[in-house]
């Protein structure tokens, strides 16, 4: 009688096993890094409050008082010295400001306590303050 060699590799079902392990941990990985509408919010919520800390430094280099305005479809710096540019579009679309959105930023080096909420109509329920106490610079605080 010849005896057969002991067979080498994986059965099915051990491959299945493994494959199976793998997907629900790249499935977790997914949604550990998915962007959630916090994370979104704070983000512009930030770049809103470096955006204002850049236009209160033109306005006091400058001595003109600039004025921001938020709306739903973006927001505008009236008064900036000639050449300044600054973005005017929010980085999502679904991005708006709630109730009256106008600040003014200088030149003075100390302006008025002010901020502004911003909202998402993808996240209605969740709000960013940007906001300052007019000694301090602008600074994102989420909001519930």
């Amino acid at each position: 009688m010849t005896s057969r060699p002991p067979s080498r590799g994986f059965t099915l079902l051990e491959l299945l096993v493994v494959i199976s392990i793998i997907a629900l941990a790249t499935v977790g990985v997914g949604f550990a890094l998915r962007d959630s509408g916090d994370t979104q919010l704070q983000r512009e919520g930030e770049r809103l409050a470096a955006l204002l800390e850049s236009a209160r430094v033109q306005s006091r280099t400058s001595g003109v008082a600039v004025r921001w305005q938020g709306g739903p479809q973006g927001f505008r710096f009236d008064g900036l010295p000639q050449g300044a540019q600054l973005p005017t579009q929010w980085l999502d679309a679904a991005t708006g400001v709630r109730g009256p959105a106008v600040l003014w930023l200088g030149p003075e080096p100390l302006i008025g306590a002010q901020q502004v909420v911003i909202v998402s109509s993808a996240y209605p329920q969740r709000a960013v303050r940007v906001a300052t106490d007019g000694l301090r610079p602008f600074a994102a605080q989420g909001l519930q």
